[in-house]
């Protein structure tokens, strides 16, 4: 288990062009969580379904709940969820050379169990995890109850397998 660690400046510079991030939303009144759900292109799409029936039913001892609408581009677990969506945009930061740099306190480079993540804090306090160096963007969103890079680790881990497996290395499409 290797946990979080800068990455050298080459990882996230190789990762070019800017791109718009779809937000979470948030809970629905039944606290069945709701997500924004991605349109990914033609050569991301399999890879995610192929995510999507490798994914674990518990991830940091919480029980699989997919969140609405269904889709097999998203996955969430427990309640307030994590959430997991596939075929998402390449996130604007996976590009800043400030993050690159360790230089961003809202944004850290680092890898879990062989598979590297840009860990951003979002504005509402949530954190957002999505795969750097794979075929396809993968994002991971933690509640609030889960604060920080340092009780993501769990998750990251119950998840990395199933990332390995379905979304080999390389570059991602720009589009996601």
């Amino acid at each position: 288990m290797n946990f979080f660690r800068h990455r050298p400046p080459a990882l996230l510079a190789a990762l070019s062009a800017p791109v718009v991030l779809l937000a979470v939303a948030g809970c629905a009144a039944d606290d069945s969580a709701t997500v924004a759900v991605p349109r990914p292109d033609a050569k991301t799409a399999p890879l995610c379904r192929s995510l999507h029936s490798a994914l674990p039913t518990t991830v940091d001892g919480q029980r699989r709940a997919d969140p609405e609408p269904r889709s097999v581009y998203t996955a969430g677990w427990g309640n307030p969820a994590i959430i997991l969506r596939c075929g998402i945009v390449r996130p604007p930061k996976m590009i800043d050379p400030k993050v690159a740099q360790g230089q961003d306190p809202d944004a850290i480079a680092g890898g879990v169990n062989g598979v590297d993540w840009l860990m951003e804090k979002q504005g509402d306090g949530t954190w957002h995890f999505t795969t750097a160096g794979r075929k396809a963007y993968v994002q991971v969103t933690l509640p609030k109850k889960l604060s920080g890079p340092d009780d993501s680790t769990q998750v990251l881990e119950d998840l990395a397998a199933a990332v390995k497996k379905a979304i080999p290395e390389g570059m991602a499409s720009m589009r996601g």
